[in-house]
């Protein structure tokens, strides 16, 4: 027989995050309305968290306590033979109900029909005299409840006060959650703490541990995998040219300008799946790398600073194409075939591309044809720019309204890893038919597909 959903009330004073904290839990970054204006929250909202399809826990995002010092006030009041969570049933049955009470009654009906509450403290505010009255009507309610100190991270947080106070009416067990970065780890001592005070829904909650983890798994695989299809595809780009394009200086610019757009346009696809992985849409993350229309991402990928010292990680110096952030491919241009010194010095040269570049080299040259490809410099601050955004959106709440930063510069922690990376990538140098052009690559050997999951696994690793 299926166990009912779990019902928890989630409670607190105005503006103390508890529509964030919820988007959060589920992940469901539109789910109700986040404001700094108080009140925000006007009714009962219910979300439900699924494990295989069924809804285990079910959460109630209630309104903020408008004047819990009156409320307590009016308890106080009632006949002393009357235990707390008597008085707050008279208070629902009487005239107030639908007056001066009417927010804070919605709150504790619905607190007192729940399993359980989850009480979110804004750990900025000071402990003023309403907020103890909040806690000892909420715990005259007689539910089992779980503190949830927020915005903990914040300068001139008052945790150590909150804490006290909690200690006073027996709730000595707090989970620090900030919905906004949540702390690693953080939503599973929620739920564990949770199993504590709900001995009964233990099962059920730690189903919901299990679908966690195996969640977060499959967003890290999925995200590690659609980086390699991104790279192999920025790896295998290439673009053809008639020699007298490369030698016109008004051509060869609107060349390079061309293949910026469309490797442009095909990260963009890449970080928007990566977005829509992590439960967010485009525009509840807009990361400076993101900023397309204004042309930041361009900006900062080519730049030629970041491009030098990405050069100087590689072991390259200064990198050579820096000032484009792109290369002509021109190593034959100078070939004779009548001239062996030439040739040798030009297969040296391709070596790095692979051996599979030749035959279509020496095509080109024959027809006076140039390519245009990414260097490895470039390519190195994709993978960082992509790890970095991974990194990011795991630790990200569903709550958070302020944009990403991700600097486009690879920091000392990836020095072996990154070029470990690039190596994996060099074969796609040879296959220029592996780019994700337009829905699936030519590779009909499943090359591609083994270079994808080689890279996969790196990257993966890189997400530790």
């Amino acid at each position: 027989m299926t166990q009912e959903a779990i019902h928890i009330a989630v409670v607190g004073h105005t503006n103390a995050g508890k529509t964030s904290l919820l988007r959060t839990l589920t992940r469901q970054a539109r789910f109700g309305e986040v404001s700094d204006r108080p009140g925000t929250t006007r009714h009962v909202e219910a979300i439900g968290l699924q494990v295989d399809g069924v809804t285990r826990v079910r959460y109630f995002d209630t309104p903020g306590l408008e004047d819990s010092v009156a409320l307590q006030h009016h308890l106080k009041q009632m006949p002393e033979a009357l235990t707390p969570p008597q008085r707050v049933r008279a208070l629902l049955d009487g005239p107030e109900a639908h007056g001066v009470f009417e927010q804070e009654v919605k709150v504790l009906r619905q607190l007192l029909q729940a399993d359980a509450a989850i009480v979110v403290i804004d750990c900025r505010e000071p402990v003023l005299p309403k907020y103890r009255s909040e806690i000892e009507v909420l715990t005259g309610c007689a539910r089992p409840i779980m503190p949830v100190l927020n915005f903990v991270r914040a300068e001139g947080g008052r945790e150590p006060e909150w804490r006290e106070l909690l200690a006073a009416y027996g709730l000595h067990a707090a989970v620090r959650f900030d919905a906004v970065a949540p702390f690693v780890g953080s939503e599973r001592q929620l739920y564990e703490d949770l199993g504590t005070l709900l001995r009964d829904h233990r099962p059920t909650l730690q189903a919901v541990l299990t679908e966690l983890d195996q969640q977060a798994q499959a967003r890290r695989t999925a995200s590690a995998r659609r980086v390699a299809d991104a790279l192999i595809s920025a790896a295998a780009m290439r673009r053809e040219a008639p020699g007298d394009t490369v030698a016109d200086a008004a051509a060869r610019s609107a060349f390079v300008t061309a293949f910026r757009a469309e490797l442009v346009q095909s990260l963009q696809l890449a970080v928007n799946d990566l977005l829509a992985l992590h439960g967010f849409a485009r525009d509840d993350a807009q990361l400076d790398v993101m900023a397309w229309a204004s042309g930041r991402w361009a900006t900062d990928l080519f730049n030629p600073e970041a491009l030098a010292s990405v050069g100087r990680l590689l072991g390259q110096g200064a990198a050579a194409g820096a000032a484009v952030g792109l290369t002509l491919d021109i190593a034959l241009a100078g070939l004779s075939l009548g001239t062996g010194t030439v040739l040798g010095a030009a297969i040296g040269g391709v070596v790095g591309q692979g051996w599979g570049q030749l035959p279509r080299k020496l095509r080109n040259r024959v027809m006076r044809i140039e390519e245009l490809t990414l260097q490895d410099d470039v390519l190195a601050v994709l993978a960082d720019g992509l790890l970095q955004l991974c990194q990011r959106l795991q630790a990200r709440g569903h709550a958070a309204l302020e944009p990403l930063a991700v600097r486009l510069a690879p920091g000392d922690s990836y020095r072996a890893d990154l070029k470990a990376l690039l190596a994996d990538l060099a074969p796609a140098r040879s296959h220029p038919e592996w780019e994700l052009a337009h829905g699936s690559p030519a590779d009909t050997d499943g090359r591609r597909e083994a270079l994808r999951q080689t890279v996969a696994q790196r990257v993966e690793s890189m997400l530790d």
